[in-house]
């Protein structure tokens, strides 16, 4: 009797790492079936990264145009959404860990994440855009830029194609100073990303700023799965897709950023 018990206990502790595990089709099968079962799906995000994951003033709540849709897709698997919040520098290595089920953070499509990991179709997608005072013609594409002076951070992807288009750069810390510099007339153009801009339309709307050129070449966010999740990165698929349908996400990213983004 005993000698039976054990091998009942065994086999059961195998179960358990079966589905604790992720890596081939099976195991994401039962980590949708996991998520289901407990009518939850914990979802990793920063928190702090506004307007996609950040705190209400006020009421304290946790928004976004990330966090909404997140909630929807929920809403469309039957499940809530529970938010584990985390550094970026520690996202990543939650998912692995099965912190959390999915990531919620603006994650951008690259060919090594997409080794790593399973991506949902993307629901953001952005541009590089030049950005110049308003009325200013004499920028309207980016070999316009050669011999012109712009404001970027000498850290990011933008400097380097400012560089490449011949500008002149004016090293900042940030947007905040690239659009300042812009506003105040001592640069002639900014480049970032078009959700960068739009997010500064919100707050600002009666900014003396236009969108002269854009990039051909726009980067791709989604949702982002440990490897071997198929199942679930599916199940979400589909619920984009009927969101995407019904105009949902459309109204949600309308309401942060005052136009559809995600297409």
């Amino acid at each position: 009797m005993l000698k039976k018990t054990l091998a009942t206990l065994a086999l059961a502790a195998a179960s358990i790492t079966l589905v604790g595990c992720g890596g081939d089709d099976g195991d994401a099968a039962s980590e949708l079936e996991a998520i289901e079962e407990a009518g939850t799906i914990v979802i990793g995000t920063e928190g702090t990264y506004r307007p996609f994951s950040y705190h209400e003033e006020g009421t304290g709540d946790l928004i976004g145009y990330d966090v909404e849709l997140a909630q929807a897709v929920a809403e469309k698997l039957g499940v809530e959404a529970q938010f584990e919040e985390t550094q970026w520098d520690a996202i990543f290595a939650g998912l692995e860990a099965g912190r959390f089920s999915m990531i919620a953070n603006q994650v951008s499509i690259n060919p090594e994440r997409q080794e790593a990991y399973e991506f949902s179709e993307p629901y953001t997608v952005s541009p590089g855009v030049i950005v110049v005072r308003e009325g200013d013609t004499s920028i309207r594409s980016f070999d316009d830029l050669e011999g012109k002076t712009t404001a970027q951070s000498l850290t990011s992807n933008w400097y380097q194609l400012a560089q490449e288009a011949g500008a002149q750069v004016e090293a900042v810390e940030g947007w905040a100073q690239s659009v300042a510099l812009l506003e105040q007339g001592r640069v002639d153009a900014t480049i970032n990303d078009r959700l960068t801009y739009l997010d500064y339309l919100q707050q600002e709307p009666d900014a003396p700023l236009e969108i002269a050129a854009e990039t051909d070449d726009p980067a791709l966010s989604a949702f982002a799965f440990a490897k071997g999740d198929t199942e679930l990165r599916d199940a979400v698929n589909e619920a984009l897709a009927e969101l995407r349908a019904e105009g949902t996400i459309a109204e949600i990213s309308e309401k942060y950023f005052g136009e559809d983004v995600s297409e």
